[in-house]
């Protein structure tokens, strides 16, 4: 009795090592491929860096290696499960449980490969150019599609796990769950308004493009880049590194400035005011010498104009152009400074000046005498006349 129980535990103990042995072998065999799969698509990547190409092999890398890694490992344990006698009653829970983290980790997989095709039909377009319009409307709509192709993704693979309680009670409590669905669709939709509006706005901004990724706005007064849109909201970076949070319907229901909507190229001004001493031809050709000695210039407008008049100065509009909202501030500041510094060296007395006049006691005392009233039409006392 007691060989044949120890020859039974001696069979189960060689199935349990046969198990565990083809489970380690499955794991080893299947890291091996994928470290061999990847080196050669790096071995590809370092003959493309050598020819000075951005790299297809480098981004493939970077997005699916790891989430690759432990989809193969998982699917070759899965091969090699039938070997470990596992006790029937344990079966059917450890079936699930390699399920679930199998289509978990196929999810990763997915979300990564979007990314990586994200990435892939990014790379030709740099935001670092000068005209970057394509650029930024291609970011735009392919960070939007993203978002969407992920949610998507995500609600697929959340219908793979569940169809693996296809014998479960859980079907039947979804069932009522989408049964009672009517009753709630009236709460969710008063709470979910907002919600879907800010997605219908999300649909028209990545088509129909008010807005994309880099554009220069000014919103509530304040100047800004685009730096993320997301299905709900849009982050514009602040000059002064603040952040400003707004939501995609303000961009469809309110007005606001697009400074780089067709182009980044703007036109830009430089107010001075002077006395109607100042020569404006000399001012003018100073500020056709500054333009041209300045990088920031693109050469397309350059105006020097008399464009107002007051008793006591008259303003002068300096009209330039740049090849963005950055450098347009620049110059502009660039042109203040040499401006006033030519006028300070060459034309001091041109400054805006207040002139005044003396007058002898005579004409004061004439001046009373001719009005002897205390006060004056504005309601001032008089001073007497001495006696």
């Amino acid at each position: 009795m007691f060989a044949s129980i120890y020859s039974m535990l001696e069979v189960h103990h060689r199935e349990w090592l046969l198990g565990v042995t083809a489970i380690c072998i499955a794991i080893l065999v299947s890291l091996f491929a994928h470290d061999i799969f990847f080196r050669l698509l790096n071995h590809f990547r370092t003959e493309e860096q050598q020819l000075k190409k951005r790299s297809f092999f480098l981004t493939v890398i970077e997005r699916l290696r790891r989430p690759a890694r432990l989809v193969v490992v998982l699917t070759a344990i899965a091969f090699v499960l039938h070997w470990v006698p596992i006790p029937a009653i344990y079966l059917d829970l450890t079936h699930k449980v390699l399920g679930i983290v199998w289509f978990l980790a196929l999810g990763w997989l997915m979300v990564s490969g979007v990314y990586m095709v994200e990435d892939l039909l990014l790379r030709r377009y740099d935001l670092g150019v000068s005209d970057n319009l394509r650029a930024r409307r291609m970011r735009t709509q392919m960070q939007f599609m993203r978002r969407i192709a992920i949610a998507l993704l995500l609600l697929v693979d959340a219908g793979l796990i569940l169809s693996l309680f296809h014998d479960s009670k859980i079907w039947h409590y979804g069932a009522g769950l989408l049964a009672s669905a009517g009753l709630a669709s009236l709460v969710l939709a008063t709470a979910a308004k907002s919600t879907a509006a800010n997605l219908l706005a999300g649909l028209q901004i990545a088509f129909t493009e008010p807005i994309r990724i880099d554009d220069v706005v000014i919103v509530q007064g304040e100047w800004g880049k685009i730096e993320e849109i997301t299905t709900a909201y849009v982050v514009v970076a602040i000059w002064d590194q603040r952040r400003l949070i707004v939501p995609l319907s303000y961009f469809i229901e309110n007005p606001f400035q697009n400074w780089t909507r067709n182009s980044s190229d703007l036109l830009g001004t430089a107010f001075l005011y002077v006395d109607y001493s100042v020569p404006v031809d000399a001012l003018r050709e100073e500020f056709t010498r500054v333009l041209e000695a300045s990088p920031l210039w693109d050469r397309r407008v350059n105006s020097l104009q008399v464009t107002n008049l007051s008793e006591h100065t008259m303003e002068i509009r300096c009209l330039l152009s740049a090849r963005n909202s950055s450098e347009q501030f620049d110059l502009r500041c660039l042109v203040r400074e040499k401006m006033i510094d030519f006028i300070q060296k060459n034309y001091p007395e041109a400054f805006p000046r207040t002139r005044f006049s003396a007058i002898s006691k005579n004409e004061e005392a004439t001046a009373n005498y001719s009005n002897p009233l205390p006060y004056d039409d504005l309601g001032s006392r008089r001073r007497e006349l001495p006696s």
